[in-house]
């Protein structure tokens, strides 16, 4: 085998989790490399959702206070619906339907893969599932979230015009939002056609 992790151990219990792994690997000029530790945040995979409306042409990003972007000075950040697969064998597209319910009251119609990614593997494990979902946004807007999670979250409604400005502003700051908006400029046309066939 090319890797093997030896053993693990755990240091910490909270809102997050971390452990130490010990780890081997093959090097790219032969052998194996000596036994490493890295300490990581243990986190399950993550669903994250970008909600279209292809008939008016307008996107919906969820806004909520982040503690760690305090340090920028600008904590409330918009990001894109997400949770996380913590339920035995829900598929991440289940996860985005029921997260684009709770946090932003909209139920997604087609949902469509765009990619899936390690978000931070120097640190942690956590994998990505990302995805597009078409949604109505007649009626969308409001404050949702589930209370006994401490969310409070906003629904903000953006003119498809306005999604490069977006990130031109670095408005939208976060890895997940920037990937799904990036993709999203380069396919709207494709994907808009797709989905306005009957």
């Amino acid at each position: 085998m090319d890797y093997h992790r030896t053993r693990i151990e755990k240091l910490y219990q909270g809102f997050f989790r971390m452990e130490k792994w010990f780890v081997q690997h093959a090097l790219f000029n032969g052998g194996m490399s000596p036994e490493i530790a890295r300490e990581l945040i243990v986190r399950p995979e993550a669903a994250c959702v970008l909600l279209y409306d292809p008939i008016r042409r307008k996107i919906v990003l969820i806004e909520q206070f982040r503690a760690p972007a305090i340090e920028g000075g600008a904590p409330w950040l918009l990001e894109l619906v997400a949770g996380l697969l913590d339920k035995p064998d829900e598929p991440p597209e289940e996860v985005a339907r029921r997260e684009a319910l709770e946090e932003a009251g909209l139920t997604i119609k087609r949902i469509e893969k765009i990619t899936e990614y390690w978000s931070s593997p120097g640190a942690s494990n956590e994998k990505v599932h990302l995805f597009v979902g078409e949604v109505d946004v007649t009626h969308a807007g409001g404050v949702h979230g589930l209370i006994e999670e401490g969310e409070d979250i906003r629904v903000n409604v953006f003119e498809l015009s306005l999604a490069k400005a977006l990130l031109a502003t670095g408005r939208v700051c976060n890895g997940a939002a920037i990937i799904a908006l990036q993709w999203f400029l380069l396919n709207e046309r494709a994907l808009t056609e797709r989905w306005l066939v009957k």
